[in-house]
């Protein structure tokens, strides 16, 4: 894998400035930068990423359209938010599931935002059928999913993270051996990164790596919804 500096810290000034001057006349005075320092080179790395993803799993998109694609749009949506920010003050990229069209589907992420750089795998806020297929597939699985989750790969790289019920959800033996795990409501995993590893000239294979790592545990998550892996 050859190497290449995608990331300039540039990316994280701009991000910076935008987070202190976050409305419309600001961000068009500046769209420039944005182009050039956020959304050119996330483009750039999102099109390099695909053929290592396709690696993983096929399954998996990384799409380098600038409208759509695996880019994370920097408007937010505001209309039912009490914050009217205009702008997100983070990068971020999904390569998610052929089947899925939007966050909530299994994928492999990229949150790149001033002191909080981070690749992650897994999905984040199925809905109640999906949720409900993950929790079936971990009762019928558990020694399977006990083994991705003590892997050495997945030990050292990730952090299994998300929301949790305080209580068993229903329908489920509370005293089943992996009730904390089927208190998730989100399945995801997180690695934390610095500003300075995303600037680096290696930070494609470290991605990369992190993903291949990850990947069991998205395999899990991608059968359990019946998907192609």
């Amino acid at each position: 894998m050859a190497k290449q500096a995608y990331f300039k810290p540039a990316l994280f000034r701009f991000l910076r400035e935008l987070a202190d001057n976050n409305e419309r006349e600001w961000f068009q005075a500046h769209k420039a930068r944005y182009e050039d320092d956020v959304r050119q080179p996330m483009l750039r790395f999102i099109a390099d990423f695909g053929p290592h993803l396709k690696k993983i799993s096929p399954a998996y998109v990384a799409d380098p359209s600038p409208n759509g694609g695996s880019l994370f749009r920097i408007y937010r949506d505001v209309r039912f938010s009490k914050d009217k920010s205009p702008y997100k003050t983070a990068a971020g990229a999904h390569f998610r599931h052929e089947a899925g069209k939007d966050v909530h589907a299994p994928g492999f992420y990229l949150n790149m935002e001033p002191g909080r750089v981070f690749a992650g795998v897994g999905i984040w806020q199925p809905d109640a059928r999906a949720l409900g297929r993950i929790r079936d597939a971990l009762v019928r699985e558990g020694a399977r999913w006990q083994r991705i989750k003590a892997s050495k790969a997945l030990q050292t790289t990730h952090e299994l993270t998300g929301d949790k019920l305080s209580r068993p959800p229903k329908g489920y033996d509370p005293a089943h051996p992996l009730i904390e795990d089927l208190k998730f409501k989100d399945f995801t995993t997180v690695t934390k990164l610095k500003e300075q590893d995303a600037c680096a000239d290696d930070f494609m294979a470290r991605f990369t790596e992190i993903c291949r790592a990850g990947a069991p545990f998205n395999q899990f998550l991608t059968e359990a919804l019946g998907l192609r892996w």
